[in-house]
């Protein structure tokens, strides 16, 4: 028997010895081990993620794609996929298997090698956010106690889920959230039984068994999972095989990008990095949910990129690209993997010119795919010779292409055409009028082509874009639509730029006295001019800076009112704006709200809002005796109708007050910039800018510069106005209706290039957009079309003047009152206690009337 307590003395000193040395190692390594509890709130890294206001997934930003889930939200089939493979008695041990540690350790006596076979999931996720990779026996021993304190501070179902979501999968996959939809564009839910064992074999070589970058051995290891399973007997003999012998289905899927608006993410990348730091913005998963509305961005980017390729085929065909051959054809394989090298961008991709005939060519694209260019997608392609001069139209196909040429083409929605890269840009913002949040902005034809964002960065000048803002000035002193202003030559110049500035019409045509509305919508120069002189140039310029623009940008002259100043197309919808709203100057803004990886808010832009009274029905000034009892009896109650015609077939029409409350108790408001009287009267005299005035039946009428716009958008709710510059280097389309106001411009990145003219359509037929390019032509199509598209379905606002405004019938040739009702007379609104107080007389010449009182020797 002594050899026996001899054994037990020996196994109880080992163990004693054992026993002591766990301890000392533990008492070794305990002051750098880590606390585990930091588990609990432990912050995975996740990418900045770009949202729309309506939850449009527009952006990524980040080096790890990671999409965490819960535990629950992890398919059963896939947890036992990562079990049997990883860690198969997981909810059995405590932190370590011992099994597994006898089974390295054998190694290691046998081999002399060292494994990490024996790693729990735990180990790993100890090792995985608490120490390196290296293979060291003292990482070995922190690891061990770090898994047991870890299974003590959290449930085997939390350790589970940072495991899953912390994995590197490859291809800068982390978490299998991620992986799903890199190799497999899904949800984890939609992963069939083959993909999630490709999965669950990845984290211990995503490089080597990667299915994308080495798809036999991706397959190799996938089926060695599923055997796994097969001996776990999670899955039956059945859903083995049929596993096994599924091909890989595995490919590269980028983030499922649901909007793409490039120059948006780029100001909300650059808006996170600069409050956050890189470092935080790319990887603390935060969301920004902007303000665009996906539907309205998509409509804008559209009618931008159809804009300016009407422009570009406006002035002809550049020619091709290249030539690929000349006598002999290349072989298919050959042209598709030249092809293959030129990135499609817009929708316009390259193509090589396989043969022409008559009207029509044929050409192969990038996929080797044959296409018919019929007529219809030749003919408008002129030959460019400058921006001010095209050939005649062509005749035959052969007149434009040849075999063997390499070109640009694309689908208009209609058929295929021919193409080519625009070299004319364009940029285009639209805002909410109550509040400032940008509904959407696209800051060139193409980022891929141009980064530079000219909604924000671009300065260009303004044109006759300015002239709302110079006459609001002109009315706040104590100008009316009716004031006639003289549309003659200014014979006294400015001579303040150092020479004698005399400004002319475009055309250089005058009419004499002319209505200030009739001058706002034919945009006439020497009226705007005359205008800000009777302001005076201190006073137009304060009101200038009170409606955003920026003072360093304003000239001192005259050439302030024809629109000389450089400004951004955000500045210029923002000014617009305040007509839109009753006023009211509402700063810009694009990101709604900042959401942390967990969904909870930490920024929320609470924005100044134009907040406007109750508006209340016209009044009327009662010019006729027989009428004074109803307008007297309609005036005491505003709620009812009011009149609208005081002839004896009165018309007698309904206006509804409307209320405008701002209830959020939080609201802070916007500043007023002009009276809502003021900001009613330029409105509705920039709607004569679109459906002009008088009665054409009865040859009265005229047309506004912006025409074109009531052709297209058949309603009366919209005002806008047309702008450009000289030489037409700027053009400029920005208007508004009471729920959206929006801005296009046109012209070329370099300054010094005139957008020119042409002399035919891009259908090749002649038309009467003929000409000089200039704000309604060139940028007006652009507003209309997605004007037209944004408030299609909409309701068209009633015009319910404000408190404060007066109407009355005025004679046109001098805007005094008057008791006739025949052509040579309209309404006309006031601001109450500037309406005409005179009546014109049946001898009244156009002599005597009221020219303005500015004398033009004032300005010397």
């Amino acid at each position: 028997m002594k050899w026996f307590k001899r054994l037990l003395i020996a196994f109880f000193s080992l163990s004693l010895l054992g026993i002591g040395a766990i301890a000392a190692a533990y008492f070794y390594v305990l002051p750098d081990l880590p606390d585990v509890n930091s588990l609990k709130t432990v912050q995975l890294q996740t990418p900045l993620r770009i949202y729309s206001r309506d939850g449009k997934l527009i952006s990524q930003f980040g080096e790890k794609r990671r999409i965490p889930v819960e535990y629950d939200q992890v398919p059963t089939q896939l947890i036992n996929a990562v079990l049997d493979t990883e860690d198969s008695r997981f909810f059995e041990h405590n932190g370590i298997d011992p099994i597994g540690i006898i089974r390295a350790a054998t190694i290691l006596i046998t081999t002399g090698k060292k494994s990490q076979g024996a790693s729990t999931i735990t180990q790993q996720v100890a090792r995985g956010f608490f120490l390196s990779n290296e293979k060291t026996y003292i990482r070995k021993v922190k690891e061990i106690f770090l898994a047991l304190k870890i299974e003590k501070a959290l449930s085997k179902k939390e350790i589970l889920a940072l495991y899953l979501n912390r994995s590197f999968l490859g291809n800068r996959a982390y978490g299998v959230g991620a992986a799903a939809q890199v190799y497999y564009g899904k949800e984890l839910s939609q992963l069939t039984l083959p993909e999630m064992a490709m999965i669950a074999g990845l984290p211990q070589a995503p490089s080597a068994a990667n299915p994308i970058r080495n798809e036999a051995r991706g397959i190799s290891r996938r089926n060695w999972v599923l055997s796994r399973m097969l001996e776990k007997r999670n899955i039956t003999q059945a859903e083995y095989q049929e596993a096994i012998n599924s091909p890989s289905t595995a490919k590269y899927h980028g983030a499922e990008i649901d909007l793409y608006a490039p120059y948006v993410s780029e100001m909300a990348r650059d808006y996170m990095i600069q409050k956050y730091g890189e470092e935080a913005a790319y990887t603390n998963g935060y969301n920004v949910y902007t303000t665009i509305s996906s539907d309205l961005q998509l409509m804008a980017q559209e009618s931008l990129r159809d804009n300016v390729f009407a422009y570009d085929q406006r002035h002809g065909f550049r020619g091709p690209v290249t030539e690929l051959w000349t006598d002999t054809p290349l072989e298919q394989d050959e042209i598709v993997a030249t092809l293959k090298r030129t990135a499609s961008m817009q929708g316009i991709m390259p193509a090589a010119v396989i043969s022409v005939q008559d009207q029509q060519a044929q050409v192969m694209d990038d996929n080797g795919e044959l296409i018919t260019l019929e007529w219809k997608g030749l003919k408008w392609a002129r030959k460019f010779i400058s921006d001010k001069r095209q050939s005649l139209p062509p005749k035959q196909a052969s007149d434009i292409l040849t075999a063997g040429q390499q070109v640009w083409i694309r689908h208009n929605g209609k058929h295929w055409q021919l193409s080519q890269i625009p070299q004319v840009s364009s940029a285009t913002v639209s805002l909410e009028p109550h509040d400032g949040a940008i509904k959407t902005l696209v800051g060139g034809f193409s980022f891929s082509q141009s980064q530079f964002n000219r909604v924000t960065q671009a300065k260009r000048q303004l044109g006759s874009n300015i002239k709302p803002f110079i006459y609001a000035a002109a009315l706040e002193k104590d100008y009316t639509l009716a004031t006639l202003i003289n549309n003659a030559p200014i014979n006294k110049p400015d001579t303040r730029q150092g020479t004698a500035w005399r400004p002319k019409n475009s055309p250089d045509i005058y009419g004499g006295p002319t209505r200030l509305r009739v001058g706002l919508a034919q945009s006439i120069n020497v009226m705007s001019v005359r205008a800000m002189r009777h302001t005076g140039l201190d006073d137009t310029i304060k009101k200038l800076v009170q409606f955003g623009f920026d003072p360093s940008d304003l000239p001192r002259n005259e050439s302030l009112a024809l629109g000389s100043p450089s400004v951004t197309p955000l500045q210029v919808a923002t000014a617009f704006n305040s007509f839109a709203n009753g006023g009211y100057l509402v700063e810009p803004y694009f990101i709604d709200r900042v959401t942390d990886a967990y969904d909870n808010t930490i920024e929320q832009t609470i924005p100044a809002i134009a907040c406007s009274k109750p508006t209340l029905a016209v009044e009327e000034i009662v010019v006729d005796d027989p009428f004074a009892a109803m307008a007297e009896e309609l005036s005491q109650n505003t709620l009812k109708p009011a009149i609208d015609t005081l002839d004896e077939d009165a018309e007698i029409t309904t206006i509804t007050a409307e209320q405008n409350i701002c209830t959020n108790p939080q609201a802070h408001f916007a500043k007023r910039v002009v009276s809502e009287q003021t900001a009613f009267l330029i409105t509705e005299a920039l709607k004569s800018v679109i459906w002009g005035g008088g009665d054409w039946s009865q040859g009265t009428g005229w047309n506004g510069t912006a025409w074109r716009a009531s052709k297209l958008i058949k309603r009366h709710d919209i005002a806008g106005k047309t702008g450009t510059t000289n030489e037409s280097r700027d053009t400029w389309f920005s208007g508004f209706n009471p729920t959206l106001t929006a801005t296009f411009w046109v012209g070329f990145d370099d300054h010094g290039r005139q957008l020119g003219r042409s002399s035919w359509m891009a259908s090749g037929e002649p038309d009467q957009i003929s000409g000089a390019e200039a704000g309604a032509k060139t940028a007006g199509p652009g507003w209309n079309d997605y004007m037209n598209k944004a408030l299609s379905g909409t309701p068209e606002a009633s015009v319910i003047p404000p408190k404060g405004i007066v109407s009355a019938r005025i004679d046109l040739a001098t805007g005094k009152l008057t008791r006739k009702t025949d052509h040579t007379t309209e309404f006309e609104y006031f601001a109450e206690g500037s309406e005409p107080k005179e009546y014109v007389t049946e001898t009244q010449q156009s002599g005597d009337i009221f020219i303005d009182n500015v004398a033009e020797d004032l300005f010397q």
